[in-house]
Parts: structure tokens; C-alpha cells; sequence
């Protein structure tokens, strides 16, 4: 299974972004092409520990299984998944700005060390669950606007 951890699978992740412009429309979902560049920006910041979200109560209930249901193979995540409330972005913004700054985010992982993150819906993460789920995470945005 592909990770974030691997400089291939970046790389690769990052051609595909560079593909991305603000005429692609998503192909499921509400968002539009600046909003989910937005909203990875922020899932990027969260995982490297730049911000924090509070832990939602149906998480802990189910977000264990629900992890585990992701990452059981290399299947790609299924469309219009539920998302934390501030990962749900309104408005426009500078798009090209956005985009470079997911490209750095993402080149970000080589040193990462985030090794007590706790995801607010998930729960508590291991490195290697933290990399398979942000290349699949990553790879079904991309696919959502036909990248």
C-alpha cells in the first residue's frame, strides 16, 4: 500500500496536484476546486501537529472501525465521506497560493514526528496508519476533480 512516507508516492501526488486548476469541477461532492485544496491544506497542518481539533464524540465511538475499514486494502476511499466540520470550507481564495502550500505540506512528511497524534474522528494514529491514510486521503481528492 502506498504512504506518504515514500518520496515516489509524493512526488507522483504532486504532478498530479500541479494538474489542478480553478476551471477542474469535482466529479462527487460539494466542494469546489479551491475549497478542497483548502481543506487538504488543513487535514496536512493537523497530521504535522500545526493545528488541533477537538475529538468528536462519534469518533470515539466509531472511528477505530472506521479506520480500520480504509486501510484494510488498497481499494481507493469511497465518495462523499462525512468530514470534521471545520474541514468544511465555504468561500474562495488564492488558489495557486493554496496549492503550493499543499505541495509543501506534503513534502513536509520526510522528517515527520508527529508520533502522539490523536485524529479527531480516528482517534490515536501510528505512523504507518498516518501514512497510508493521507496518501488515500490525498488520492481521492485528486480523484474527485478528475486528477
Amino acid at each position: 500500500m502506498e504512504t506518504i512516507f515514500n518520496q515516489k508516492t509524493v512526488d507522483g501526488l504532486t504532478d498530479r496536484i500541479n494538474q489542478l486548476n480553478t476551471t477542474n469541477n469535482a466529479q462527487w461532492g460539494k466542494m469546489n476546486a479551491y475549497q478542497m485544496l483548502k481543506h487538504c491544506t488543513l487535514s496536512e497542518e493537523m497530521f504535522q501537529g500545526k493545528r488541533q481539533y477537538k475529538r468528536l464524540f462519534m469518533g470515539k465511538l466509531f472511528g477505530r472501525m472506521a479506520l480500520n475499514g480504509i486501510l484494510k486494502d488498497d481499494k481507493p476511499m469511497k465518495k462523499n465521506q462525512p468530514t470534521h466540520p471545520e474541514f468544511k470550507i465555504k468561500g474562495n481564495g488564492n488558489f495557486e497560493t493554496e496549492k503550493a502550500k499543499w505541495i509543501d505540506l506534503l513534502n513536509g512528511y520526510n522528517g515527520f514526528s508527529n508520533t502522539n497524534f490523536v485524529h479527531p474522528f480516528f482517534g490515536k494514529m501510528t505512523k504507518e496508519e498516518i501514512g497510508k491514510y493521507i496518501f488515500k486521503h490525498t488520492d481521492h481528492h485528486l480523484r474527485q476533480f478528475g486528477k
